[in-house]
């Protein structure tokens, strides 16, 4: 059983929470305490995938912790050492940007660049429809970042959507051990 106090953030890419949101439970049952966080978008948006009340009550009562979702409350994660790791799952291509180019504009940005500036690991599981699009360069970068890991991913639909990547929810948990301890999980491409 871990102790791993990890924080978990969700972005908007609403289709994945069904896969996300269980990988979150997973690590609680498998003993890591869970902070968890959702962008402003996601944690507001009522989508035909469910409403943000119920994904932020499904996070908590999973968590057993309240959501954290501006930037005030995410800054001091790292520096406090409030957290050991996170997780970004999803991790939409604006997120993977924004963390490119070091923008800090929502709670998500925010706890990352927190947990990056005192070296901690920081877990990406890619959900992005254009990630093999102009949003490809993001992602070479990424892969190049000290303490930023990523969770295999794959082409989810190559006929209607060529420039798509989705990460593999199911190998969060084992990204997320071996990045504990510096080790990028490999393949990264299913």
């Amino acid at each position: 059983m871990s102790s791993t106090r990890l924080a978990f953030a969700l972005c908007g890419s609403f289709c994945t929470f069904k896969e996300a949101i269980p990988q979150m439970e997973q690590l609680k049952k498998r003993g890591y305490d869970i902070v968890p966080i959702m962008s402003q978008n996601a944690s507001s948006t009522d989508t035909r995938f469910g409403t943000a009340k119920e994904f932020k009550e499904k996070i908590e009562q999973i968590s057993e912790k309240k959501l954290i979702n501006t930037i005030k409350e995410a800054e001091p994660l790292g520096p406090k050492n409030m957290c050991d790791a996170m997780v970004i799952a999803p991790c939409t291509g604006n997120t993977l940007a924004k963390l490119c180019n070091g923008i800090t504009d929502t709670s998500v940005t925010m706890a990352a660049k927190s947990m990056l500036r005192v070296g901690k690991p920081v877990v990406i599981a890619l959900a992005s429809n254009d990630a093999l699009g102009i949003s490809a360069q993001n992602l070479g970068k990424i892969l190049n970042y000290r303490n930023v890991y990523t969770v295999p991913m794959e082409q989810d639909d190559v006929i209607k959507k060529p420039n798509s990547l989705v990460a593999d929810f199911t190998k969060i948990y084992d990204t997320m051990e071996l990045a504990l301890k510096g080790i990028q999980i490999r393949p990264l491409f299913i």
